[in-house]
């Protein structure tokens, strides 16, 4: 059984700024699964992906693709909480 203290962080992680606003983007797996995707504002709200992708390089390109297509204020709360992509 694996935990939290197991997972793997990509080197691909980044901060994403566009208007004065940040968001941290997080790709991480547990040993021998598929990458995790997560856009995180400054308030530590996040946005979860629920796909898993096969290679840090695809979840990178997904963010990326998402934070240009809908701005950056489609992943900053609005409430507290989490929401899925």
């Amino acid at each position: 059984m694996h935990d939290e203290n197991d997972l793997i962080y990509s080197p691909l992680q980044q901060t994403y700024s566009e208007g004065g606003s940040l968001v941290e983007i997080h790709i991480y797996r547990l040993p021998d699964t598929k990458w995790s995707l997560e856009v995180v504002d400054e308030h530590n709200t996040s946005t979860v992906w629920d796909d898993l992708f096969e290679t840090d390089e695809e979840a990178l390109e997904v963010a990326l693709q998402e934070l240009k297509e809908e701005g950056i204020a489609a992943f900053l709360a609005k409430d507290s909480g989490t929401s899925a992509h």
